[in-house]
């Protein structure tokens, strides 16, 4: 199997998300706009999400794949299997019992979590009762992760990776039966939609498993070595593998204390600039997991260490570009998304300029993506917690130094510098301590991609005053502008990345060729 053709498969169903994913918040931000309502439901939205990405997706999934993957090297999948079983139960069990109180003393937490939030409020009360409505959800996704992870370690990353396309499926048709309707009552049905979702995957996955015959069998979860191995390496994980999570959650509180509409504000950039890191960042660390550990287990070391090099000029070849024309053109872009119904002008510019911000830390995001592999596949996941608290320290501490002069756009700056800070340090210990040594090609690759982005940058830069008509016009004619926007600076970027060596054509049909194991 190639990592190139893995990668397209997460990409292929990821991009797929993605796009509902716009859909179900233009149609958020046209029902619910930017104002008390959405600040509510992006919280309660956002609260489970995080504890998902940070234990289910997160810590687990960091710890438990490389085991798991393990185990199928030497050859004994009913071991493997049953190894998951007892991890499934003990995982839920646990998140039953956090969810349970969490949903209990929300009123509580919610200071906490939201301390801008004034009990009492519009924002407070239904920020409340919409995370109670939601917070199951974490639940459903911790299943879902496991047994994601399961067909992963099988190279099968086609049903983990459309997942999620239920959720918007679910959400967009709760929109459609809320346009008419008042915005709290979008929230609460939202709300309840999120929860819908979440069981709908669950069943997914389950179908999924079975029809794979790599379905864990149901058992008393027991505490065997394994599992203790696990809970070993997920501890210090829960912070490692999820530090953008919770640098996201720092930023939703600290938002929090600012003008209402600002957490939605960087709500709708942060869903704008995951399209390209969810693409490709979570699509090369998705594949990228399973096929170093099981090329570690195997001591190949050297197709490691090519693996990873290939992996992060992949990773370049599309982040960087990504990055450079969300920040040249994020005011077309958030205004030909976004801007109708309930959500005005004011909005569009402030969400445009939070996603100038996000998206200056985009290439840095997607290389902790890669560079974390190569920590979790030889099961160390106390180096990245130590780099996740370091740069979760900056990222709190930059983002109140920057609150009275930039607002909004300052925590969404914050953000980015952490995830620097993050992924260099990553990638410095791994040259370090030898597990790692990019070779000459991704040097020479990777300062022709970042050329030929400036150059496409350049090139949108004095081609946007040119629209500025259609931009103003009515919605077709801001479509059309931004679809020229984006089809010239693809093309732009396409000529200048094959002329001056970025990528060739028939790199793409053998980068990262790599034999199953027998």
């Amino acid at each position: 199997m190639t990592l190139l053709k893995s990668v397209a498969t997460v990409g292929g169903f990821t991009m797929i998300s993605r796009i509902l994913g716009f859909v179900r918040d233009i149609l958020i931000a046209s029902v619910i706009g930017a104002g008390p309502v959405s600040d509510a439901f992006f919280v309660a939205f956002r609260i489970p999400n995080m504890f998902r990405r940070l234990v289910a997706e997160g810590a687990f999934s960091a710890a438990f794949v490389p085991l798991f993957s393990k185990r199928l090297e030497d050859g004994d999948k009913e071991e493997a299997l049953e190894f998951a079983s007892h991890a499934l139960g003990f995982l839920t069990g646990f998140l039953i019992i956090f969810s349970a109180l969490f949903m209990i003393y929300m009123p509580f937490l919610m200071q906490y979590l939201a301390p801008g939030f004034e009990i009492g409020d519009d924002r407070y009360d239904l920020a409340v009762s919409y995370t109670r409505i939601t917070f199951p959800y974490l639940v459903a996704m911790a299943v879902v992760a496991l047994l994601g992870g399961v067909l992963n370690a099988f190279y099968r990353f086609a049903a983990m990776s459309a997942a999620p396309i239920l959720l918007n499926i679910i959400l967009i048709s709760c929109l459609f039966f809320q346009m008419d309707n008042p915005a709290y009552e979008a929230g609460l049905v939202l709300s309840w939609g999120v929860a819908v979702a979440g069981l709908a995957q669950v069943i997914y996955l389950v179908i999924a498993c079975k029809r794979d015959m790599a379905l864990p069998p149901l058992r008393i979860p027991r505490l065997t070595p394994e599992i203790r191995r696990l809970f070993k390496l997920m501890l210090p994980g829960l912070l490692g593998a999820g530090v953008l999570q919770i640098n996201i959650l720092v930023g939703t509180i600290i938002a929090s204390l600012l003008a209402t509409g600002s957490i939605s504000a960087l709500y709708y950039a942060d869903r704008v600039y995951q399209l390209p890191l969810g693409v490709i960042g979570i699509a090369v660390g998705t594949a990228l997991l399973p096929l170093l550990s099981r090329q570690l287990r195997a001591g190949d070391d050297a197709p490691a260490n090519e693996t990873l090099n290939r992996a992060v000029e992949l990773s370049m070849l599309f982040t960087l570009p990504a990055a450079a024309a969300l920040m040249v053109i994020a005011f077309p872009v958030v205004q030909v998304l976004f801007e109708r119904g309930a959500f005005d002008a004011r909005a569009t510019t402030t969400t445009a300029e939070a996603l100038i911000a996000f998206s200056s830390g985009l290439p840095a995001y997607v290389l902790t993506k890669v560079y974390a592999p190569g920590f979790f596949a030889r099961e160390d996941t106390v180096t990245p917690v130590i780099i996740g608290v370091v740069a979760m320290a900056i990222n709190i501490a930059l983002s109140l130094l920057l609150l009275e002069q930039l607002a909004h756009m300052g925590i969404a700056l914050a953000t980015s510098v952490a995830a620097w800070v993050n992924a260099v340090t990553l990638l410095i210990l791994l040259i370090k301590r030898g597990h790692y040594s990019p070779d000459r090609r991704l040097y020479l690759r990777v300062t022709a991609i970042f050329a030929a982005s400036a150059l496409m940058a350049a090139g949108l830069w004095f081609a946007t005053p040119f629209l500025a008509d259609l931009l103003n016009g009515p919605l077709l004619q801001k479509i059309t502008a931004l679809v020229l926007l984006v089809v010239g600076g693809a093309g732009t970027y396409g000529l200048f990345a094959v002329l001056l060596g970025a990528a060739r054509p028939s790199d793409l049909k053998s980068m990262l060729t790599r034999r199953k194991s027998a």
